[in-house]
């Protein structure tokens, strides 16, 4: 198949199938003798798999470690598992980090329905502030 061929089947550009294949994350295949890409079969379903890999969050270190998994056995299930559970950890992190923040920014905007003379921004207090209590 032609470089176009394989990015317009698995929903990416030509580029991207150039960025892969400088990454190691895509054989680079054998070209013809008009200088053309030849993929094997397999290229688009490589392609879809590390698309689906990002949509998962995973980085491209870590779906070209899952690559090198997906061929192994039992073993490499295992290490595949151990790399989910890191990275289910590592989103956990971040979603307690974003409702932190969600709520920091409810309780910043909570402030605006107060009446004038009770409320205080914080935000437009630092900003005022010419630094005399340093």
């Amino acid at each position: 198949m032609r470089s176009s061929e394989v990015a317009t089947q698995a929903g990416v550009n030509v580029q991207t199938l150039r960025y892969y294949e400088r990454r190691g994350l895509l054989e680079e295949p054998p070209r013809s003798g008009s200088g053309y890409r030849a993929y094997p079969a397999n290229a688009v379903a490589v392609v879809r798999f590390i698309k689906r890999a990002q949509e998962h969050g995973f980085t491209l270190d870590e779906i070209e470690e899952l690559l090198h998994l997906a061929d192994g056995g039992p073993d490499d299930c295992a290490a595949a598992r151990e790399l989910a559970a890191a990275k289910m950890a590592h989103l956990a992190e971040k979603i307690a980090d974003l409702q932190r923040m969600q709520q920091s920014l409810a309780e910043l905007a909570a402030t605006c329905d107060l009446p004038r003379a009770d409320r205080c921004c914080p935000l437009i207090q630092t900003l005022h502030d010419t630094g005399e209590t340093r």
